[in-house]
């Protein structure tokens, strides 16, 4: 299988020359030619499985230059019980309410969503390097809205052959996403803060990709550029495993039968998440509605609804960080996968250059609308439904667990749709414990880690290991840059 360039689809590259590029330096994002569609039983056999042989069989369709026994041997490292995840599930799912369950993705090393994939994605790209001949140490590049930049320093740490540097915006992350980040541990990692807000650090990430000279400069000392955000390939596709995943899950609890639909509600920021969700569906799973959950910085929502994207409004810093996004860079992979023009994405993307908006033709947004439905809610909203649900149900959410519970209780008002639905659940609460705490009535907070202790106390739930150890770890990384230096940053770090 090939994977070609959102941009240009004369160029094409075997998946480890995808995974090792990142993003194509046309601009554009690596996807696959073709989606592989389940085979006749496939579903059916990984009702049986664990997580870790679900992971091996659904991306062994699209990994064909890996073997299953390097998938295998990745996978029982990634998702390995006791060492990186505290449930042997890996990705429970969690009965809320009848027809309301909760998929958790939080229970790995970093407490989110991340380690989904971050946890396999240097796997997959050590392997990649050592299939395309790449002698050159790969530095790896992030841009977080907060729970990415832990995830993949987690997952990168001293991991031979590449370097990791993080930029995650200065006031625009929780204090514990913070302190996660800036007390990492390892001999290759580096961190900074950026004045400004995630788009202004996911474009100056962009922007030192596609920089000729620096690319050039550090190609002379023996490095390359990489990324572990999520525009790529290999970041993406372990999330589609989780959706196939939780369905099978429901069928073995009797939850569902085989064959029947379900909905998945997401809390979606730079819209690779439920971009993984369309793939599953793509793939085969029984997917009725995907429903697209954002708070006030509500782009995506307007979106959907009226094929007009405009990043021209104010950006809003909210109780659910992740998510404080205007420029969702995975959007681009469904433009071409739903229109089949990479001239027409070319001409999206460079209208959203210039002018910060593009408008899709009608018949893309049909498309984009047969799949998917949308919806926002404030953080009042989203607080409202963290303090109804733990009174009413006893389960504890985050807040982007919180704003995907709201949408999905909208959407059935308006709809009256009462498909059994899905609750992607993000991230642990105790990432969020100020939100967390104030939404159960709690106005005063302890300074610190200690705050962690008092949500424990408040809610009579327990906190993950690796959020309760963060009061023994030393900050090491204080570095502010303005985004018009993040290129010296790099070379500061690499040179």
């Amino acid at each position: 299988m090939k994977y070609l360039s959102t941009r240009d689809a004369t160029l094409r590259f075997d998946a480890a020359q995808a995974i090792v590029q990142g993003l194509s330096r046309d601009g554009g994002l690596f996807m696959p030619e073709a989606f592989p569609v389940m085979p006749a039983g496939m579903l059916e056999e990984l009702i049986r499985a664990d997580y870790q042989t679900r992971a091996v069989r659904i991306m062994k369709l699209f990994l064909e230059d890996f073997s299953e026994e390097e998938l295998a041997y990745f996978a029982s490292k990634a998702y390995a019980f006791g060492e990186k995840f505290d449930t042997e599930a890996v990705a429970p799912v969690h009965h809320v309410t009848e027809g309301t369950e909760v998929l958790e993705l939080w229970h790995g090393p970093t407490c989110a969503f991340k380690d989904m994939a971050l946890q396999m994605l240097p796997w997959l790209l050590t392997a990649s390097l050592r299939k395309t001949g790449e002698e050159k140490t790969a530095c790896i590049l992030v841009a977080t809205s907060g729970d990415t930049g832990k995830a993949a320093l987690e997952g990168f740490r001293d991991v031979d052959h590449t370097k990791i540097l993080v930029f995650y915006p200065k006031d625009g992350v929780s204090d514990i996403q913070k302190l996660q980040m800036v007390t990492q541990q390892g001999d290759n990692v580096g961190v900074c803060s950026v004045v400004g807000n995630f788009d202004d650090a996911q474009t100056g990430v962009k922007q030192i990709f596609s920089d000729e000279v620096l690319r050039d400069e550090l190609a002379k000392k023996g490095y390359f550029l990489s990324s572990a955000n999520s525009i790529n390939w290999g970041r993406v596709l372990p999330q589609v495993v989780y959706y196939i995943s939780a369905y099978c899950d429901l069928v073995q609890d009797n939850r569902i039968q085989m064959g029947d639909p379900i909905n998945f509600c997401v809390p979606t920021g730079n819209f690779g998440d439920i971009l993984a969700g369309f793939y599953a569906k793509t793939m085969g799973l029984p997917v009725n509605r995907l429903i697209c959950a954002s708070n006030s910085n509500n782009v995506l929502t307007d979106f959907i609804e009226t094929g007009i994207y405009d990043r021209n409004r104010p950006f809003y810093t909210t109780a659910s960080p992740s998510m404080d996004i205007l420029i969702s860079s995975n959007l681009e992979r469904l433009l071409y996968q739903l229109s089949g023009s990479d001239a027409e994405v070319r001409g999206y993307m460079d209208s959203l250059s210039r002018t910060g908006r593009y408008e899709v033709t009608a018949q893309l947004k049909d498309k984009i609308q047969g799949q998917f439905s949308a919806g926002w809610c404030s953080d009042e909203a989203a607080a409202d439904t963290i303090a109804k649900v733990f009174g009413c149900e006893g389960y504890l959410m985050d807040t982007h667990t919180a704003v995907a519970y709201t949408v999905l209780e909208q959407y059935r008002e308006k709809t009256g749709d009462d498909t059994l639905s899905v609750v992607l659940s993000t991230a642990s609460p105790y990432k969020f414990c100020a939100s967390v705490l104030e939404a159960v009535g709690v106005k005063e907070f302890r300074p610190g880690t200690g705050i962690i202790a008092q949500l424990e106390e408040k809610t009579r739930t327990a906190a993950p290991v690796p959020l309760k150890s963060l009061a023994d770890k030393q900050v090491r990384f204080t570095q502010v840059t303005e985004k018009t230096a993040m290129t010296d940053v790099v070379r500061e770090f690499l040179i």
